[in-house]
């Protein structure tokens, strides 16, 4: 086989999507991870150039299920060097239905903000956080070929970490949390050979961005930043493949902020 083996998660759209299409134009073994949109994630799969790849399914906010999704993985691939810790939930406080998620506590309900905050971090923190352990304890069973480094995990953050997500706190805080979980790991796995970072994007121009970021909103948004536009998932997905590099280990530790200057810290 040839080419590192990638796992990514929420790689079914978007950032996640463009990031297994970058990693398997760059040579790379890729497992397009989803939670639900089977036809999205397949189409993903079958635009990937080269072979070896594959396609998983798994509710992060599962322990179960993403034990079995780390194992499916590894036997797909036959060794995972590169995380990425893409997959997120966002619920959306501009939907209707079941996709609502404002809890702005001056007018959520008790219930409404429990069930956001649970539902949120236990796709958003819990997740990564179970999905690391599983496969950094692979990454440690399976020596690496040819003194290659042990092994590379990206975690996608967000700006909201710091900026602050006054309608969806659960969010912005599960995004901190996840901050603080890679500076750990980095620390606890460094000693292994293995570099842990994360990337803190602002606003991206995603298919499920479209209606945000049309009209007045939009152009707010893009007002944020002095280069008046937002990223594109496609550079995004360039970042996450140059911090997982292997000659990057020296960035590991850092949480990168990756958001045309419109959040400075």
């Amino acid at each position: 086989m040839t080419g590192r083996g990638i796992l990514v998660t929420g790689a079914s759209r978007g950032v996640g999507a463009e990031t297994a299409r970058a990693f398997a134009e760059r040579g790379d073994r890729v497992v397009v991870h989803y939670r639900g949109a089977e036809d999205r994630a397949r189409e993903v799969l079958e635009s990937l150039p080269g072979d070896g790849h594959g396609i998983l399914q798994a509710d992060l906010a599962s322990p179960d299920e993403t034990r079995t999704l780390a194992s499916e993985a590894a036997k797909v691939l036959g060794r995972i060097d590169v995380l990425v810790n893409n997959a997120a939930l966002f619920l959306d406080p501009q939907a209707g239905g079941s996709r609502r998620g404002d809890h702005r506590v001056t007018d959520a309900d008790y219930d409404t903000w429990v069930r956001a905050w649970r539902t949120t971090l236990e796709t958003n923190l819990m997740g990564p956080a179970n999905l690391t352990f599983c496969v950094a304890r692979h990454m440690l069973e399976v020596p690496p070929p040819d003194g290659s480094p042990t092994g590379r995990i990206v975690n996608v953050g967000s700006r909201g970490a710091y900026r602050g997500e006054p309608d969806v706190p659960a969010y912005g805080a599960s995004k901190a949390g996840l901050h603080a979980f890679g500076q750990s790991m980095a620390v606890a796995l460094a000693p292994h050979g293995i570099g842990v970072v994360s990337l803190a994007p602002g606003f991206i121009a995603t298919d499920m961005a479209v209606s945000v970021l049309e009209g007045a909103s939009g152009d707010a948004i893009r007002a944020q930043s002095p280069f008046g536009r937002v990223a594109s998932p496609e550079e995004v997905a360039a970042a996450i493949c140059a911090l997982a590099e292997p000659g990057a280990e020296w960035v590991s530790g850092a949480v990168v902020d990756f958001n045309g200057a419109s959040y400075l810290r």
